[in-house]
């Protein structure tokens, strides 16, 4: 037998195995890291909440997901003081999110966060004599409506607000607060459409 003809004899099999076992293997990496998240939170983690891999949770843990969230992994939690993190039903996190919260982050439902979007509703102090890192925070919450759209690597400043059903270009840096129905994008951000996109009230 030809080492080709081997080959192909022997490749069938282990693929139909790899295949097999994947879906144990899967499901059990899914488990293992809904637990891992839920031991990490003051708030229950809700069942239908889906995390596909590991998620970092810094500070006080006071995050609270709503029902049929999807974590994609790397997701960076982060709450200090009294601030928490709120989600809405159905958000869809991306790998490598980052959410810091000293104020408070509230997040609509059905919203969609793409890939190493930064979230924070803080920013340093500088004061005179004091070493940066010890000079403190000034905070402000942030909140995205429901159905909104974040692209990819998007920063977003503490303070602002993000209505219903808008859209924010990839790599965008929004300082202001945006529009329910708005498309905005770029550095800063700025309006360039008005989505027709309607959103269905709870």
């Amino acid at each position: 037998m030809s080492h080709t003809r081997l080959k192909s004899v022997l490749v069938a099999p282990l693929k139909l195995l790899l295949r097999v076992l994947s879906g144990p293997g899967e499901l059990f990496r899914r488990l293992y890291s809904h637990a891992s998240l839920a031991a990490h939170l003051r708030a229950k983690l809700p069942t239908s909440v889906v995390v596909l891999g590991r998620t970092w949770v810094y500070g006080t843990g006071a995050v609270r997901f709503g029902n049929s969230a999807l974590i994609y992994p790397d997701l960076h939690l982060e709450t200090q003081g009294a601030a928490t993190i709120t989600l809405g039903d159905g958000v869809v996190l991306s790998r490598g999110v980052h959410l810091v919260a000293m104020s408070g982050i509230t997040i609509g439902n059905g919203t969609m966060i793409g890939e190493y979007t930064s979230i924070r509703d803080a920013n340093h102090q500088r004061v005179d004599g004091m070493p940066l890192r010890d000079s403190g925070h000034t905070a402000s919450p942030v909140a995205l409506g429901s159905e909104v759209w974040i692209g990819r690597g998007v920063t977003i400043l503490g303070g602002v607000s993000i209505g219903d059903g808008a859209t924010v270009g990839a790599n965008a840096v929004v300082t202001r607060d945006v529009p329910a129905g708005a498309v905005v994008a770029g550095v800063p951000a700025r309006a360039i459409s008005q989505s027709a996109v309607s959103v269905r009230s709870a």
